[in-house]
């Protein structure tokens, strides 16, 4: 079995279906915990501090972390081995192919960005988070002022006051949305649940989900910055607040 999934095309991407699929998962969870920062600041705190550095949440992190790394190197060999089996044929002028979308193509590319992307994403908040408590501290400084490890809506409010922060994360989004797309029906396709009569509703069903999971990380950077620029600080403003600006 173990030979089947490291040797074989069928089980390098059956490996990427399964590390996906989990993957799409925790953006579900990840997606509907940040929109409660947007209800409740001092409830999203709730949940920050439940998780921060308990075994479970450290666990569940390398666990993630190993899930990443996976996916991501498995994608390299698989791009690779597609690129030396084209031959001469990869200096050929190409043709898109009729219904053979972009992303489709360059999901590797979608990939790196996404990583990039994902990076970033740890430097504003988990090394301020899981990684402060680890190491055995209350919290950092974040620009000028002193913010607790379970203070993320603190730090979401700072990090999204900077613009530059937000073009950041929406191009991140924008290339997420565009490697979800493609990769939550190709993963169905892959494990064999694809066929003339679910192929569209499947391909349909991947830009739903791609989409609501997308806007719903989106929906956050854009009222914190619009927050920031009313003035409304680590609160999420209110109609009558922004009146008040």
């Amino acid at each position: 079995m173990s030979c089947f999934l490291c040797n074989s095309s069928l089980g390098k991407k059956l490996v990427m279906s399964v590390t996906g699929c989990c993957l799409v998962l925790f953006l579900l969870f990840h997606m509907a915990m940040n929109l409660v920062s947007l209800i409740s600041p001092e409830a999203y705190n709730t949940i920050c501090a439940l998780l921060g550095a308990n075994w479970y949440a450290v666990v569940a992190t390398v666990g993630l972390a190993a899930l990443v790394v996976l996916h991501f190197v498995y994608a390299l060999i698989l791009t690779i081995n597609n690129y030396r089996a084209r031959g001469a044929q990869r200096y050929a002028i190409t043709v898109n192919e009729p219904g053979v979308e972009w992303a489709s193509k360059n999901m590797l590319l979608l990939g790196f960005i996404v990583v990039v992307g994902l990076l970033v994403h740890l430097c504003h908040f988990w090394s301020k988070m899981m990684f402060v408590e680890l190491c055995g501290a209350e919290g950092s400084m974040v620009g000028d002022a002193f913010v607790h490890a379970t203070d993320g809506a603190a730090l979401i409010a700072y990090t999204f006051s900077k613009w530059y922060n937000v073009v950041i994360y929406i191009v991140w989004l924008a290339a997420l949305w565009l490697h979800l797309n493609h990769g939550i029906w190709s993963m169905v396709q892959t494990v064999g649940w694809a066929n003339d009569t679910w192929y569209p509703r499947i391909k349909c069903a991947a830009k739903v989900i791609s989409t609501l999971v997308i806007l719903g990380f989106m929906a956050v950077v854009v009222v914190y910055f619009i927050c920031s620029l009313c003035g409304c600080g680590a609160e999420v403003c209110t109609e009558a607040c922004c009146a008040g600006h």
